[in-house]
């Protein structure tokens, strides 16, 4: 399964989502794209198997996975302090791969509905969520 983990800012959220997936799921093939070259460093450190900066490298690697797994920022232009572009967040929204969003309520985007969780209960969460999009696969 080959799965994009998209951050930015200095990448601490990407960087704890390779850390667990790498762990749940030893055998992914993990991109990380940054919108900066912190972010990107952040990941390709924690166990990413290739890692790219940019616009661009986003827009490409979108349509090359199976999953896409990022803060809710990443489908949203403009959020991320101005980091996501247009251009990204419609790359990510229009993907044919599945899209697992974590819902951080922060850069004024307010989610209503959602449970105000730590940073490492969403990453878990997310990460069962991977775990099993990854078994599903298997069984395709």
């Amino acid at each position: 399964m080959k799965i994009l983990v998209v951050d930015a800012q200095g990448g601490g959220v990407g960087r704890q989502l390779i850390t667990a997936v790498r762990q749940a799921i030893p055998e992914a093939e993990i991109t990380a794209v940054g919108t900066n070259s912190a972010a990107t460093t952040a990941m390709l450190k924690a166990g990413a198997d290739s890692a790219a900066t940019g616009e661009n490298a986003l827009i490409v690697n979108a349509r090359r996975t199976d999953l896409i797994v990022g803060p809710i920022g990443i489908v949203i232009a403009d959020s991320m302090l101005g980091e996501i572009t247009p251009a990204m967040a419609t790359a990510v929204a229009q993907s044919s791969a599945k899209r697992i969003l974590i819902p951080f309520t922060h850069c004024d985007n307010i989610l209503v509905g959602v449970q105000d969780y730590s940073i490492g209960r969403l990453i878990a969460c997310a990460v069962e969520e991977v775990k099993k999009e990854a078994a599903a696969s298997e069984k395709n």
